[in-house]
């Protein structure tokens, strides 16, 4: 959100502070995610849903080989296109930009959206090999990163700074903290795969993609290296 500006007094924003802490907030349980338009700064929901986060590995490297204009153009090669994916899904609620890292919240209706999970993070995957191809014939250094996906319950609320129209939809809950922790275990050594589930995804999942899952006793979860078959097949026939 673009900032206002407007001149900092103290005294509102200890009203604020004890306006907030003092509210009655209303937290009800879903079994849906709500529009965010429903969203007050009283109220909160409680939904199942599943996140997934795709941070890259090493920026501090990338830093050291280019200069800021290139650095500039790989990241937004990446974030845009990841954001791209995401948004393409019909299960995606929210979409979010963390720094290098883009993260994603899905709904989960039925047992089957956990299949479509699995999916997601094989295109996210096959996404990073496109965007290494094309930055390889550029003369750019490839990148890598790590994935990372859980599945559970989570607080959906509105934070900001109210009647500045600056604020935002937090997601609180051990689903967001744990795909993220995911994440940055994901390639971190020789031994992790590109994409880390779950426990609770890969138990859900079919078991036609359980086979391209291994568990990794180090991290306590599950990890392959899967892709996406139509997009790794135009990599390989040189169709991009």
């Amino acid at each position: 959100m673009k900032a206002t500006n407007t001149t900092y007094n103290i005294q509102d924003s200890l009203q604020r502070m004890d306006n907030i802490l003092n509210s009655s907030n209303i937290c009800e349980e879903k079994d849906y995610i709500p529009s965010r338009d429903t969203l007050t700064f009283t109220n909160g929901y409680y939904v199942n849903c599943c996140a997934i986060f795709v941070d890259i590995c090493g920026s501090s490297d990338l830093t050291d080989a280019h200069t800021r204009p290139v650095l500039a153009k790989i990241y937004r090669c990446f974030i845009s296109e990841l954001v791209a994916l995401f948004n393409g899904e019909s299960s995606c609620k929210e979409v979010s930009i963390n720094g290098d890292c883009v993260w994603g919240i899905f709904e989960i209706t039925h047992e089957a959206t956990i299949n479509v999970m699995i999916d997601i993070a094989a295109k996210a995957s096959s996404l990073i090999d496109i965007i290494n191809y094309k930055l390889q014939k550029k003369g750019y250094q490839q990148i890598e990163v790590g994935i990372g996906v859980d599945y559970g319950r989570a607080l959906m609320a509105k934070a900001g700074y109210k009647g500045s129209s600056i604020n935002d939809v937090i997601w609180m809950g051990d689903v967001v903290n744990k795909a993220c922790h995911l994440c940055g275990y994901a390639n971190k050594t020789a031994s992790d795969n590109r994409i880390m589930v779950s426990n609770v995804i890969y138990t859900r999942c079919k078991e036609e993609y359980k086979r391209f899952f291994s568990y990794n006793t180090n991290r306590g979860c599950y990890h392959g290296s899967i892709v996406n078959r139509n997009m790794n097949n135009m990599l390989k026939n040189n169709q991009l």
